[in-house]
C-alpha cells in the first residue's frame, strides 16, 4: 500500500519520507506543467521541492518515476473496480476507467501534453492486457481488448477528452466491442 499522510504518524520516519515525496511530486508536476521533462534538472526539481538531493534518490530513480508512482495511486481505485466487474460487458468496465479519467482530467491532460502516455499504457497493459500464465487464446484475447482501448484512450487524449465517459463507452458499445 501506498503510504499517505493520513495513514501514518507525521513523525514517524514514513511520515517524513511521504512529506518528501509529496513536496517532490507536487513541485514536479509544477516544473512539468511549465516545461518538458528533459528540461527539468534534478537540481531544480530538489530546490522548488525544498528537499535534499539525497531524498530525490531515496524514493526514485529518475523523474519518470514520480509520474509511475502518481499513476499506480490513481489507477489503483478503477483497477479495483475492473476487476470487481470483470462480469460485466467490457463498454461498462470502459465506463468505469473513463470516468476515472475525467475526474482526474488536469492530471492526465498533463500526461499526454508532456508525452508521457506511454506510462499510462504500461498501467493499463498491467491491468488488463495478456499475462504469461494465460492460455494462447486468453493471452491473444487480452492483447486485443488492451491495445484497442489503448488506441480509444490516446485517440479521447488527443481529441481533448472532449466526448464524456459515457458518450465513449456507448461507442464502444456500438462497435459490438
Amino acid at each position: 500500500m501506498i503510504q499517505t499522510q493520513r495513514t501514518v504518524s507525521p513523525m514517524s520516519n514514513e511520515g517524513r519520507n511521504t512529506y518528501v515525496i509529496e513536496r517532490l511530486t507536487n513541485a514536479f508536476l509544477d516544473l512539468l506543467a511549465e516545461k518538458p521533462i528533459n528540461d527539468i534538472s534534478i537540481s531544480e526539481l530538489v530546490d522548488k521541492a525544498g528537499v535534499g538531493r539525497a531524498s530525490f534518490y531515496r524514493n526514485f530513480g529518475c523523474k519518470e518515476d514520480i509520474i509511475k508512482r502518481l499513476l499506480e495511486e490513481k489507477t489503483h481505485e478503477w483497477g479495483d473496480e475492473w476487476r470487481k466487474n470483470s462480469h460485466k460487458p467490457l463498454s461498462e468496465q470502459i465506463r468505469i476507467m473513463l470516468s476515472h479519467f475525467e475526474t482526474n482530467h488536469s492530471f492526465y491532460k498533463l500526461i499526454n501534453d508532456s508525452g508521457l502516455t506511454y506510462l499510462l499504457r504500461d498501467a493499463i497493459l498491467g491491468l488488463c492486457g495478456p499475462k504469461p500464465e494465460y492460455d494462447k487464446i486468453s493471452a491473444y484475447s487480452s492483447a486485443f481488448a488492451a491495445y484497442a482501448l489503448l488506441g480509444w484512450i490516446d485517440t479521447w487524449f488527443q481529441r481533448g477528452m472532449k466526448e464524456s465517459a459515457d458518450e465513449i463507452a456507448e461507442l464502444f458499445k456500438m462497435q459490438g466491442l
